[in-house]
């Protein structure tokens, strides 16, 4: 505080981007979060125990650069938490979580932090996110809760950018790929839960932090632009699509009543079989696999790990 005035958020905004073998992507991703306005001491890089060269490569190009080495595989969820524990005891006012594959165009930032400003009521904000490449094409403009496919959906996904996606508008979640999160969230409602390792942690913060009260907003205004899942392998991988599977299952447990899992089972489950068959034809039919096996390890209690990840882990990745 100064004179009875709050300091603006992005003054002590701080951001947090978790690495595991994610190559030339953490430069890109570092060097736009630079360009907009924020400190090199205020980013906060967490690299669970990458092999490529990329911890190295961030530690030659931005020396000063705050780090978080560990020494295996602890999972988006775990990763990201340590890093907002260092950002909020260095006194940030507020932690964006940064996919290594997002990049930000110089005023997103500091945009999102000045719609904290404009309301203390909200405590989650994200940009639109927008696919790389010319037309542009949208990644998602928040997400909403469906309980059939995954879950959610990601509104807006694959459709031509436009007017329609840059309003402003309240959410049940956004994305934990560019989420900027105050300060006063992680004092109410905790960090992230550690135990999705990747995916739908995100989707659980933000039902977490509007059940205690807080806005969740997509800033259509302003975008980033994200190569969606490339640490996992894309976005219809065999890796991502079981990781789905088994969180799906885990949120249900949490969330969901008995409409919402007759839903979830209508709408995901039973169309399976033709959704492989289907598959042959196109690629996709270890991911469909996959995604069938992350539900019945979701069923029997089983969590996503490290191990299970790597590669030849399993016969279908």
């Amino acid at each position: 505080m100064n004179g009875g005035v709050s300091e603006p958020v992005f003054a002590r905004m701080a951001a947090v981007v978790v690495n595991w073998n994610g190559g030339e992507a953490n430069l890109a991703c570092i060097d736009s979060l630079v360009a907009g306005g924020l400190p090199v001491e205020r980013i906060v890089f967490v690299d669970n125990a990458s092999r490529d060269g990329s911890f190295a490569a961030v530690q030659a190009r931005y020396p000063m650069l705050p780090v978080i080495a560990n020494d295996a595989n602890l999972g988006f969820g775990e990763g990201a938490n340590q890093g907002a524990r260092r950002a909020l005891e260095g006194g940030a006012s507020a932690v964006l979580f940064a996919n290594n594959d997002v990049t930000f165009p110089r005023e997103t930032n500091e945009r999102l932090a000045a719609a904290l400003d404009a309301d203390p009521g909200l405590g989650i904000v994200a940009p639109r996110f927008l696919y790389p490449g010319d037309p542009p094409r949208v990644w998602c403009a928040g997400g909403r809760l469906t309980w059939r496919q995954n879950v959610s959906t990601l509104l807006g996904q694959g459709e031509l950018d436009g007017t329609r996606w840059r309003a402003n508008r309240p959410v049940d979640y956004v994305a934990g790929a560019a989420m900027l999160v105050r300060a006063e969230v992680f004092d109410r409602i905790g960090f992230l839960d550690a135990t999705y390792f990747a995916y739908m942690e995100d989707v659980d913060y933000c039902l977490r932090a509007r059940n205690a009260g807080f806005g969740v907003l997509s800033l259509g205004e302003v975008h980033c632009e994200h190569a969606a899942s490339s640490a996992t392998g894309g976005g219809y991988s065999a890796r991502r699509k079981y990781m789905t599977g088994v969180n799906s299952v885990h949120f249900l447990r949490r969330w969901g009543g008995a409409s919402e899992w007759v839903r979830f089972v209508g709408f995901d489950v039973l169309p399976l079989p033709l959704l492989w068959l289907a598959g042959l034809f196109r690629g996709r039919g270890r991911a469909v696999l996959a995604k069938g096996i992350g539900i019945l390890h979701g069923l029997r209690g089983r969590r996503v790990t490290a191990e299970q990840l790597e590669d030849g882990a399993s016969w279908l990745w």
